[in-house]
């Protein structure tokens, strides 16, 4: 939880897990979501702080804990180890530079283009157009978007009915990836 002392961290075995914060006045802001064998936590165990979010699965998940002691331990006799855990840690401070674009210096819009082609990049399907399964409930996308569901659905359907995008329950199938990529750089108003 969100100030514990960091005695470790954790590995997704299965499922999925929501990293997120929550604000004075009860908003969530999700951070991340971890599936199968990514890790989290790790930040606070290396620098000797508290954990800085919450931590809770989306689904019935397994999850290992692994101490810090045990770690450095490990490290310590397998230094290519830290290596790895820089290479992780380097992807996630990327991730978050992107997050800190999306919020503060893209609209709405744009942010949800910019998520539906990093899904498209991510779990490419084949089909008729390009076919992304979104992993997440409308509720949480709009809190992962820094906004409300009314207004993500506003917007979903504008790309709908401009026949940028179909949904179809948890499907979202990309009809048209050069304008979607348009509002994703803000060259073009939904």
């Amino acid at each position: 939880n969100d100030g514990d002392d960091a005695t470790g961290f954790y590995i997704v075995y299965s499922g999925r897990v929501k990293i997120y914060k929550v604000s004075f006045d009860g908003r969530e802001q999700i951070l991340h979501i971890f599936g199968k064998y990514q890790i989290f936590g790790e930040v606070p165990v290396f620098s000797d702080k508290v954990y800085p979010a919450i931590a809770t699965t989306l689904e019935k998940s397994e999850v290992i804990f692994v101490p810090k002691d045990k770690f450095i331990s490990m490290i310590n006799e397998h230094p290519r180890i830290a290596l790895q855990i820089i290479g992780v840690l380097s992807m996630r401070l990327h991730a978050f530079t992107n997050v800190i674009e999306n919020l503060s210096l893209k609209e709405i819009p744009s942010r949800l283009a910019s998520y539906l082609l990093y899904m498209k990049n991510k779990r490419l399907h084949s089909g008729d157009g390009l076919k992304i399964e979104l992993d997440v409930s409308k509720s949480q996308l709009s809190s992962i978007l820094g906004t409300i569901p009314e207004t993500l659905s506003r917007i979903f359907a504008k790309m709908t009915q401009r026949n940028i995008i179909d949904i179809d329950g948890k499907f979202i199938i990309i009809k048209n990836q050069e304008e979607l990529e348009e509002i994703a750089d803000g060259f073009q108003k939904l």
